[in-house]
């Protein structure tokens, strides 16, 4: 008997030594077999030629069947349950086979059916049925060929002819027994006969034979037979894959167990095994029927490769490449790429990462009952190829003598891939070995049949230029879209010279876009990783495979196309992380250049079908930014090609949404990239005052861009995008404006209409912008950016327009009214209420607008004659922007400067009424006002000096540590200070000023009519007025100290106001 193990199952076979040997005379196999036989077992061996009485039972027998089945009256055939239900299941799964809709490879290979060979090794699928059987705690499937006959009162008996002169023995009983049992036969037929005349029949009941007379046995003792030899095998035919011998010499009660396969792998041709291939082919089809339905549970996605991987073993691969590339196609087809693979989801038993669930190589127990019955250690020498030998036949019959205590691991050990990278190494790992069994198995060139003559040959012309400018991308371009419509009209054809429809065609093309999605997702993991040299290799290699597989296949399906139009996405999001991310340049350059063997191998199978170029465009790794950017742009407008003209843009509107973003972006970074380009020419122009033609084709390029990245997000209705987009336009109009005005030195430069023209433009943009988000709640940090952007526009006109007043075409009131204008609506757009980073920002620059419209104002005032109604309005206008200016600088708290100079000009400002007042009182009064904006700078000199006292002791601790630092922090002071020294003294002098004024007017007052408050006053303002001409003598005070002067003069001044305000109330 011949037992195979294959996984969890042992599988017993016949195995008629006597017609092995027979046959292995004429085929020459089993020589081995026959030499062990002879050296070991029964070295005398020869052919027993069968006696005649066996021929003459056997013709007996088989005249009896025939004239039983097709003689007249008799009983016809009829299937037992078990042949209908065998019959249901078989047509129920090929039902379910129609419908699963699986790759050619799962087909059964044609080799198999025509290998006339097959057949006649070992396993013999020639069965009449095929019975699940349960005998006692024993489950197994029982192939039988015994006849069954039924009608009438019996629906189902089986028949049995024997000779009435020799009486039925036990092992025949056993055997008649044992048929009826395992085909569900209640009834057994024996028909008598002498010399072949009839004599009698006799109907027995199946539980009724085994006490016939001379035929006596125990229905226990055989079920204990069974399962002590079943545990035998069991616990020593452990190797998968492997064939075993269990032999019993005639005349002997030893029966010993052999490993065949080991004893064949001895031989020179390890092959030579005749259960190799059976033995292979039923892993095979038992794997692919659980493939089938691998969807519905995975856990079995173990046992599935364990058969795959022990099937592979087993086989020649120059003998059976259809079956190993098959095999290995359904192995990459285990490992899932489209998700990651979860930690602890239970889907996998994770009890191991070993690539078999079984080794050969390990240790394996002895196992043994409590009587130690399977040890070999007292075997003779000639004994020693046995595997385990049961020491005398007696053993079996009693109750449990053989336990298995093997322990046979789960054969569903499948392999955890916490990591993309290593899931996605193993199944091109898998396709590389089916690849190489595939090209293996093509005819070599000079196999090939010769070319027809009236065929013409189709030449494919490409561009060899090593090019990569934008002009060589445009063309690349027009050939990919070209190939890519015409691939229902042109038939393409392989290098290689396969024959489409063989099976070599389907499985390669199965195998190479296996091979693609693999590589695309370690490219999409590379990304996450910010591996981009890597990510750019690996999705090269993707569209390599995809040029193969397009060579290869006539007609293209819609998910190909969708997973090009993908590949090509991700390649633009790798061309435009490169390009963003240029100082990583040499370590990403390493990581492409980087190519394992196994890549390599591939991609030599790959060039056997297709030079693999069609795509070289969109992979290389340029050096040049602005090539990356087009590339980049190119591999999205490539993808949104193919979504429209294959009509997938329906089907996927999402994939169409998003490729069309990411369309818009680059367009984006494009025209970004060329505004970039323009402003540092533009920097750069020192001797020429005209703009050159280089950067107005800068404009144009990238008005363009933004002009196509605003379309792109239109038409998905990305109202935020586009917004940002129309913000890039006004930036370009702003800087197209900066370049039109003159040179700084040029004395007489006026704010020209080419530069009111680009701002008018920006400002329509920044409104267009305003329009397209509607309002804040869209996305506030977008709105709060175009309002800060339109608001400078609108600043920077006016200051413009306020600095270089074009007087030569315009009058001094129109151009004060424009500068308002502009200034009031710079000031609408800045946000000063909104906490945020730009806050400080926006009261900066709403101080400033005030400041300047003040400024304007009081300079209207001072040089323009107008009617009184007009001055008085301007006179109002000048107090309210002065103290909002004051009041956004006093929040600000870091600009003492520009707040000193507001309360200066308010000073000048008051100086300019007093020179228009006539009355004493009157004059008093301004002064007064004047004074007491003085003392309220007092804030601003505590500020300053806090910074220079800061500084001193800053300098004098670098002093003690290290001279040259000290000088490095002189020269890098926070504060302006010659900004502060021209400030101190305006303010000292305005203030020696104001004072000597103050007591004139007062001295005046006094001898008119005295009294007590204005003495007060008076006497203060001296005291004060003293101090202040003795600091200003003093020429060697420094400017804190200086600083300190002024604070104490005004600390006086605001202690004698408070006094005489207590005095008067």
């Amino acid at each position: 008997m011949a037992v195979h193990r294959i996984g969890r199952t042992l599988l017993l076979d016949d195995l008629d030594i006597q017609e092995l040997f027979m046959r292995s005379s004429q085929t020459g196999d089993w020589t081995w077999l026959k030499e062990f036989y002879q050296r070991l077992i029964d070295q005398k061996w020869q052919r027993k030629k069968k006696s005649k009485e066996h021929w003459y039972q056997k013709a007996i027998l088989s005249k009896f069947l025939y004239y039983s089945i097709n003689g007249d009256g008799a009983a016809q055939p009829v299937p037992t349950p078990e042949d209908q239900h065998q019959e249901e299941t078989t047509e129920d799964q090929t039902e379910e086979a129609g419908r699963v809709s699986w790759p050619a490879p799962f087909e059964m290979p044609s080799s198999l059916s025509e290998d006339a060979s097959a057949s006649n090794q070992g396993l013999k699928n020639d069965f009449v049925r095929n019975i699940l059987w349960t005998f006692e705690d024993i489950h197994m499937l029982v192939g039988s060929n015994m006849p069954i006959f039924g009608g009438g009162r019996y629906p189902a008996v089986s028949l049995r002819l024997r000779d009435n002169n020799k009486p039925i023995n036990v092992l025949t009983g056993i055997d008649y027994w044992l048929d009826n049992l395992i085909c569900n036969v209640p009834e057994l037929v024996m028909c008598f006969h002498v010399n072949g005349i009839v004599q009698k029949y006799e109907m027995i009941k199946t539980e009724d034979i085994p006490n016939l007379e001379n035929s006596n046995f125990s229905t226990k003792v055989i079920k204990d037979i069974a399962q002590n030899i079943l545990s035998f095998l069991k616990a020593n035919c452990t190797k998968e894959g492997h064939t075993y011998w269990l032999f019993k010499a005639s005349g002997s009660d030893i029966v010993k167990l052999y490993d065949l396969t080991t004893l064949c792998e001895e031989t020179e041709d390890k092959y030579q095994n005749p259960f190799t291939m059976p033995v292979a082919v039923l892993l095979y089809k038992v794997a692919c029927n659980m493939m089938l339905k691998k969807n519905q549970n995975r856990k079995h996605y173990g046992t599935i490769r364990t058969l795959l991987l022990n099937c592979v073993k087993l086989l020649d691969k120059g003998r059976h490449p259809q079956i190993i590339a098959s095999a290995n196609y359904m192995l990459s087809e285990l490992f899932q790429l489209d998700e990651p693979k979860k930690e602890g989801d239970g889907e996998f038993p994770l009890n191991g990462n070993s690539d078999e669930s079984y080794s050969e190589e390990e240790e394996e127990m002895p196992d043994s009952d409590e009587n130690g019955s399977y040890s070999t250690s007292s075997d003779p020498p000639d004994d020693n190829k046995a595997v385990a030998v049961i020491k005398s036949v007696g053993e079996l019959s009693v109750p449990e003598k053989y336990k298995s205590t093997h322990q046979i691991r789960p054969s569903c050990a499948f392999p955890v891939c916490h990591d993309t990278e290593e899931r996605c190494r193993l199944v091109l790992n898998y396709v590389l070995e089916g690849l190489k069994s595939v090209d293996s198995s093509i005819k070599k060139e000079s196999d090939l049949p010769a070319a027809d003559p009236n065929i013409p040959i189709p030449l494919k012309y490409e561009d060899e230029s090593t090019s990569v400018g934008p002009e060589c991308l445009e063309k690349q371009m027009a050939l990919f879209l070209d190939k890519m419509g015409s691939f229902q009209e042109v038939k393409h054809s392989s290098l290689s010279g396969m024959i489409p429809g063989s099976w070599q065609y389907k499985m390669k093309l199965q195998l190479i876009l296996k091979s693609s999605k693999a590589y695309y997702v370690l490219s999409d993991a590379s990304v996450s990783l910010q591996k981009y040299g890597r990510a750019l290799r690996y999705i090269k290699l993707t569209l390599q495979c995809h040029d193969a597989y397009c060579c290869l296949c006539t007609n293209m399906l819609s998910e190909v196309l969708l997973f090009l139009c993908q590949s090509l996405t991700l390649c633009g999001d790798i061309q435009l992380m490169l390009a963003q991310n240029a100082n990583n340049r040499a370590a990403y350059l390493e990581e492409y250049n980087y190519q394992t063997k196994e890549d390599q191998e591939i991609l030599h199978s790959l060039h056997r079908e297709s030079s693999c170029q069609v795509f070289s465009w969109a992979t290389d790794l340029s050096t040049d930014l602005e090539c990356q950017l087009s590339i980049s742009c190119k591999c999205y407008e490539a993808a949104s090609e193919i979504l429209l003209f294959s009509n997938l843009k329906g089907q996927n509107p999402e994939q169409y949404k998003q490729v069309l973003k990411r369309m818009g972006n680059i367009r984006n970074e494009i025209g970004v990239f060329y505004m970039n380009q323009a402003a540092a020419l533009q920097s750069e122009r020192v001797e020429s005052r005209t703009v050159s033609p280089a950067e107005q084709q800068l404009w144009k390029k990238s008005f363009s861009f933004f002009e196509k990245g605003i379309q792109n997000f239109d038409s998905i209705d990305d109202a935020t995008n586009a917004a940002l987009l129309l913000c890039n336009m006004g930036r370009l109009m702003r800087i197209c404006a900066h370049a039109h005005c003159a040179a700084a030195e040029d004395f007489k430069r006026e704010f020209s209409p080419e530069e009111a023209l680009y701002y008018n433009k920006a400002i329509d943009y920044y409104l267009k912008a305003l329009r397209s988000l509607g309002k804040r709640e869209v996305h506030p940090a977008v709105w709060d950016s175009v309002n800060w952007e339109l608001s400078t526009t609108y600043f920077t006109m006016a200051t413009l327009l306020q600095d270089y007043a074009p007087l030569s075409r315009k009058a001094q009131e129109q151009i004060e009214k424009e500068v308002s204008e502009s200034m009031m609506k710079s000031l609408k757009y800045c946000d000063v209420d909104t906490v945020s980073a730009r806050q400080p920002l926006c009261q900066y620059r709403a101080a400033t607008i005030h400041h300047r419209l003040a400024s304007l104002y009081h300079s209207c005032l001072r040089n323009q004659v107008g009617d009184e109604h007009q001055r008085k309005q301007h006179r109002v206008l000048v107090d309210l922007h002065y103290s909002k200016a004051v009041k956004f600088f006093q929040l600000l708290k870091d600009a003492p400067c520009e707040l000193l100079r507001v309360q200066l000009e308010r000073v000048a400002f008051a100086e300019f009424q007093m020179t228009g007042q006539n009355s004493s009182a009157g004059k008093l009064k301004t002064l007064s006002g004047a004074l007491d904006i003085m003392i309220k700078t007092q804030s601003v000199f505590q500020l300053i000096r806090k910074e220079l006292v800061a500084e001193c002791e800053q300098r004098l601790e670098d002093n003690k540590s290290n001279m040259k630092r000290v000088l490095t922090e002189d020269s890098s002071t926070g504060l302006n200070k010659e900004e502060i020294l021209k400030l101190l003294g305006i303010f000292e002098s305005r203030l020696s000023f104001i004072l000597l004024q103050s007591i004139k007017l007062l001295t005046s007052t006094k001898k008119k009519a005295g009294g007590n408050s204005e003495e007060e006053i008076l006497k203060a303002n001296k005291k004060v007025y003293s101090l202040l001409l003795r600091s200003a003598a003093n020429k060697n005070l420094t400017l804190l100290e200086r600083t300190e002067v002024v604070l104490n003069l005004l600390e006086q001044l605001t202690q004698d106001n408070e006094g005489n305000n207590l005095g008067i109330q």
